[in-house]
């Protein structure tokens, strides 16, 4: 990856973040713990990428040098935009919308990475076999609740959200105007 193509992608992150905290309502303490979320995340998969060459199932042909990497940590943290969707859609599924979020990322998170390597073979090269694509799933996963799991923690949960759905009891028209309830 080149430190051009790395600015072009820190601006399309900008721009979609950007939308999506508008789109979202979200507010300044979701947005520092999202981006706080995507900060923590690059840690983690940094850490990921370290072990992953070590053991040999994939090996990443970037410089490790101070710049490069501290435009990597920027390109990771305007990733937030993430979180902020993984925010609305605990807010309104719960915890089980997290887990199909997690489940799709599993699954999305491999062929993502395998595109891009195939589309720039200059970027990196996966190990043959399962064992490289199982890695990255779990790391996606992994990153994915890690990320949500500092947000939350800034943010506080979405179910306390002022805009959260409450779940109200129906009464029916005729029970309203008896002055009754349902039972």
């Amino acid at each position: 990856m080149t430190a051009q193509q790395l600015h072009l992608l820190n601006g399309l992150y900008l721009f979609v973040l950007i939308v999506v905290a508008v789109l979202t309502r979200a507010t300044t303490q979701r947005i520092a713990g999202a981006v706080a979320g995507a900060a923590a995340m690059f840690v983690v998969g940094l850490a990921i990428v370290a072990l992953g060459e070590h053991v040999g199932w994939w090996h990443w042909l970037f410089p490790w040098e101070p710049n490069f990497l501290a435009a990597l940590w920027i390109n990771s943290t305007l990733c937030a935009f993430v979180f902020l969707i993984t925010w609305r859609i605990a807010r309104r599924f719960g915890g089980w919308g997290l887990a199909v979020v997690a489940i799709v990322a599993g699954i999305m998170g491999p062929i993502r990475d395998y595109a891009f390597v195939e589309r720039f073979p200059e970027w990196g090269t996966f190990s043959p076999g399962m064992a490289p694509v199982v890695a990255v799933s779990a790391a996606y996963v992994l990153m994915g609740a890690v990320g949500h799991g500092i947000m939350r923690l800034i943010a506080g949960p979405a179910r306390d959200s002022p805009l959260a759905r409450r779940h109200l009891a129906y009464t029916s028209p005729y029970n309203q105007q008896r002055g009754g309830n349902c039972s």
